[in-house]
């Protein structure tokens, strides 16, 4: 068996390799797709081959999944130059040109019912795959808690804990726990269709009780107003990003990614870590 990853130079891209490593079985291979193939050889210098994996380079694309068993199909960031569901059309066409038998793909929490904007193109792209015929598992991650940096960093500061997603609640989990779990469908013999990958649903109160365990210090928490929100992150991030940062805060007192499952440890066959020990792990990794 041959088993692709994209997107391979990425977190979540490595953590998968390297978890496909203790997975595959004697006699399997390992290619990682990269846009910069360089960087994806020096972090892989021995048992992967490297292919180059650019998503706007369909021809490319082609020729690199050829002789592929499986795949996994890490989604692409928004916001780039080709828009992103041009890209994952590249990558699906290309991989059912290339006789790919399975696609592992990385989406977005209910993805074919909710409203929430961010889920558009991972809808898109899961009806590409169904139309392309391939066998496949849609992989809905909800949140990783490593997106979450920015709290922790003002509450290592001792400075306010400000958000504007009122009562909803997330399913934090670490991204690496996400590649696990991703790596385990992927190399499985009987996959369900669809995964909704979560851990433990949390608000963003609980998020900073978590924190203020951890650290050890007392910071005011402060449900705020959309603005609000917007105007306190502009101190600490650059433009652009605030507006995006506060969309998704919208989306999750909408309750965009409030879900009932326990895909995530039912598949990795353990129990998901709370969020202190999530925030603890997170903050030991920084540390390093």
């Amino acid at each position: 068996m041959k088993y692709a990853v994209t997107g391979s130079t990425g977190h979540f891209g490595k953590y998968a390799i390297a978890d496909l490593k203790k997975q595959i079985q004697p006699g399997d291979s390992i290619v990682a797709l990269a846009r910069n193939v360089e960087k994806a050889k020096s972090l892989y210098p021995e048992g992967v081959e490297v292919r180059p994996g650019t998503y706007e380079d369909p021809d490319q694309l082609t020729d690199s999944l050829k002789g592929i068993d499986r795949l996994l199909f890490i989604s692409s960031l928004p916001g780039a130059v080709m828009p992103r569901i041009d890209q994952h059309n590249n990558v699906v066409q290309a991989a059912k040109a290339a006789g790919v038998s399975f696609i592992a793909y990385t989406s977005f929490p209910k993805a074919d019912t909710t409203e929430a904007p961010l889920a558009a193109d991972h809808k898109a792209t899961e009806d590409l795959i169904k139309k392309s015929g391939i066998a496949h598992a849609f992989l809905r991650n909800n949140w990783y808690l490593e997106d979450e940096m920015n709290f922790f960093e003002e509450a290592s500061n001792g400075e306010p804990f400000v958000y504007s997603a009122g009562d909803g609640q997330v399913g934090w989990a670490p991204e690496a726990l996400y590649a696990q779990a991703a790596v385990t469908v992927l190399t499985s013999e009987n996959p369900k269709a669809v995964y909704e990958f979560a851990g433990p649903m949390h608000s963003y109160d609980d998020l900073a009780k978590a924190l203020q365990k951890v650290t050890g210090k007392q910071f005011e928490v402060a449900s705020v107003s959309d603005d609000e929100f917007m105007a306190n992150l502009r101190k600490y991030v650059p433009d652009q990003a605030d507006a995006a940062m506060t969309m998704i805060q919208k989306m999750i007192r909408h309750h965009d990614l409030e879900e009932d499952t326990t895909d995530l440890a039912d598949v990795l066959q353990k129990p998901i870590p709370s969020l202190e020990e999530q925030v603890q792990a997170v903050f030991e990794t920084s540390k390093k």
